[in-house]
Formats: C-alpha cells, structure tokens, sequence
C-alpha cells in the first residue's frame, strides 16, 4: 500500500524549527540533571569503569533512536510514541497506555529530579531536610507552569549552554587535576569488587539510560521542523553522541578523582569532584549551575507532562475535567494540580536511584512499542524519501528494552505497575462515560 502523506506544504504550524535549532533542543532535553545528579549511583554500581555502562546506555539509546529517526521522518506530522502506536496497531488501549506511561515517566521523573534538587546542590547553599524540600520545590514548579511557563528556542539554547558548560568545566578540572601528578586515573579500569563486570555494567546502565532520555520528546515537534527528513536525523543521532561524548568525560573525570565509594554516598557528585581538586573555584557558582540544570529539567518535565495529561482529557482518554484551564492565564490548572500532586506522592515513595529506575521501566514500554510499530509499519509505503533504519536495528532495541527490564527490581515494578494500573482505572473511567453518553444521546 502507498500514501501520498504529509507532502510539503501541507503543514497548518510554521516551520521555524532549524537544523542546528533542534540539535540544541534535544541536546538540552538529553544533558543535564541526569549526569549531575547520577554519575555517583553509577558508580556505586559499576565500580571506577563509570564511562562502560554510559556507553552500553549510549548504544542501547541510538538503536531506539533509529526507530524515531525512521518514524518521525516518514509521519513528520505525527507527535510522538502514541500516534505511531495508534497507527500501528490501531488499538485505542494500547495508545492510551503507550501515552499514558509517557505521562506516568515525566511525573515520576520530575519526583525524581525534586529529590535531586534538595541534595547537596541545594545544601551548598542552605541546609534543608530533603523531602519537605522536595515537595515545596515541587509546590513552585506547580505555580510557575500555572503562570504559563513555556519554553522558547533561544531559552533552551542558553540553558543547554549553562549545562554543558558545567559538565565541561568538570571535565577541563579533572584532566588539569591528574596532569598535575594527583588522583587515581588507574580506578576508570576497576569494576565493582566481588560482582561480574557484566552483571555490574548492566546494572548500571540501567541508571545510567535515565541520562539520554528525553530525546524521544522531539518527535512532538517534528512538523515544526524546517526540512524535517533532512535535519532530524542528523540532529538526532548528532544530539546523543556529543551528550554521550561529554558523558563520558565526566565519568572518567569523576571516578579518577574520586573513589566510587565516595560519589555513590553524594547526592551532588560533581560538586564534590571540585571540591576534592582543592582548585580555587567557587563552588557556590557550580551549585547554581547544577540547581539550574536540575530545575529547569523538572519544571519543562512538569509543564509537558501537565499539557499531556490536558491533551489526552481533551482527546477523551482521560477525565474531561481535566481541560479545565484557568480564565485569564489559559493554562490547565487541574491537570497541573493533579500531576504535581501525583509527583509529590512519588517523591516520598523512593530515592532517586528507584525513581530514575522506574522512569525506564515506564519508557522502556514505550521504546518496545515504537520500535514494533516502525517494522509493521513498513507495510505502509509513501511517495517522500525518508530515513530508514536496518531492519536488524529495531530489532536489537527491543533486545535491548528487555535486557534492561530484567535489570529491573520488584520495588520498581509494583510502582511502574500501580501507576499503569491507575491508567487503566481512568481509561476504564473514561470509556464507561462515554457508553452512558451514547446511551443517553440515543
């Protein structure tokens, strides 16, 4: 079957998206809070060799990053994971699902990064119980994004710079650090004592894949995308090999200052590899550039994740309460106020570690699902070039989604599964509304 779709011109948006414009958008969805916030976690798994399992994550990400690459550049006017499922399978639940474990990842990733918010960047500058923190963090990300918080090409260009710059800045310490005769360069070879390198790395490229998400978010942005065949491919692939370049020099930079031991006791690793260079830097400046790094990532997190929950209301999939937008700022307050209230609930339900685990979990179905969709929907031809993937590479990412779900514990299943079982309530919900309208309406 061939479908003449999606041909140029017919998009409704203005396409304002650049090629370099996009490289940066998914370079600043992908680096940042992550790394800051995690390189130590990894570490307390893989032992001094923190740089292996980034790049096992690294490699796991491209081969689902092809899917996208494939999909997005064949339904340029498609947004995203759920739209591929719905045209894959045609199966209302499952969009929903595929949709709603989106909208479950973001609010647990937001808990997650709340937690990172109140560590030890936070405790730089004030000493603060870290929960109670984290929920009135959480409190003020909920207002902001009520205000109509949104972000803008040229902020997140500045943003990315701010992030990158501080996880540079680490990298260009550290190698003047062992140029100088001191540190342990010979710990980046070491795993962890007393457990197999393999069962190590895989562990913690579990953790460490929570750093290169957030790619999979550009697909909602493809039909505002200037020469989208062309361009998103190369600022896809081109975004995670500089995120997992810099990655990499952060691990190798980190555990040669520091033993593994002491980054996985600190909730703000990098600050205490500057320190431990005993350089005259101020560490209140990283802080800052870290905290900025780690709120900016959850309050775009929130806002999605809140217009998510309204687009999927508004669509019928879940309540229609949820469309209810506030008079003078248009923005959903409801579906804000129940996010928020949702993340706040998982923040006290977790550490970091286990909600960047269950922030996996929940996208590693999604991964699946687009990655099955891309090879049933090559029976779906279509006039435009687009990128195609080998066919063995989808194949290898859905290897990969189920390697890294049996890494996975039973703490994190049950919160995975109670969340997708409150999908599936609200789903219910919905669809029996919606036979008594019809019921009503005849």
């Amino acid at each position: 079957m061939k479908t003449n779709v999606f041909a140029a011109g017919e998009s409704r948006l203005k396409q304002a998206i650049t090629g370099p414009a996009l490289f940066l958008f998914i370079l600043g969805d992908v680096l940042g809070a992550g790394v800051y916030a995690l390189v130590g976690k990894i570490a307390g798994e893989a032992g001094g060799a923190v740089w292996v399992p980034l790049l096992v994550a690294l490699g796991f990400a491209m081969l689902t990053a092809a899917s996208y690459a494939e999909l997005v550049t064949k339904y340029p006017k498609a947004g995203g994971a759920a739209v591929f499922a719905e045209r894959a399978f045609g199966k209302p639940l499952v969009s929903f699902l595929v949709g709603f474990c989106m909208l479950a990842a973001g609010v647990t990733s937001a808990a997650g990064l709340s937690l990172a918010f109140a560590g030890d960047y936070l405790g730089a500058f004030l000493d603060t119980p870290a929960v109670p923190t984290a929920l009135v963090f959480l409190a003020i990300v909920a207002l902001l994004n009520a205000r109509g918080i949104k972000e803008s090409l040229g902020a997140n260009a500045v943003m990315t710079v701010i992030e990158v710059s501080g996880l540079l800045f680490v990298v260009v310490l550290a190698a003047r650090f062992l140029m100088s005769g001191q540190g342990d360069p010979s710990r980046v070879l070491e795993f962890a004592p007393g457990v197999s390198p393999a069962i190590a790395v895989l562990g913690a490229a579990l953790i460490a894949f929570y750093s290169f998400v957030g790619f999979e978010v550009s697909a909602n942005v493809a039909e505002e995308v200037k020469d989208v065949r062309r361009n998103y491919p190369r600022a896809l692939f081109g975004a995670l090999l500089v995120a997992g370049l810099i990655y990499v020099g952060v691990g190798v930079a980190a555990t040669a200052i520091l033993p593994p031991a002491a980054l996985a006791e600190s909730s703000a690793p990098l600050l205490d590899v500057v320190r431990a260079t005993g350089y005259a830097v101020p560490h209140g400046l990283f802080a800052a550039v870290a905290l900025v790094a780690v709120a900016n990532g959850a309050l775009l997190t929130m806002i999605m994740s809140s217009r998510l929950a309204y687009g999927m209301a508004d669509a019928g999939l879940l309540p229609t309460v949820l469309t209810r937008v506030l008079p003078e700022r248009r923005t959903p307050w409801l579906a804000i106020v129940l996010t928020t209230l949702l993340a706040m609930i998982l923040t006290v339900t977790g550490t970091l570690t286990a909600l960047a685990e269950t922030v996996v979990l929940l996208l590693l179905f999604v991964f699946m699902s687009t990655n099955v969709a891309v090879l049933v929907l090559r029976k779906d031809k279509i006039d435009a070039p687009h990128f195609r993937t080998p066919t063995l590479l989808p194949v290898l990412a859905i290897l990969s989604c189920l390697v890294l779900l049996s890494q996975q514990g039973a703490g994190t299943w049950l919160r995975a599964g109670l969340l997708m079982a409150l999908g599936a309530l609200l789903y219910g919900i919905g669809h029996w509304r919606k036979g008594r309208a019809a019921v009503s309406g005849d």
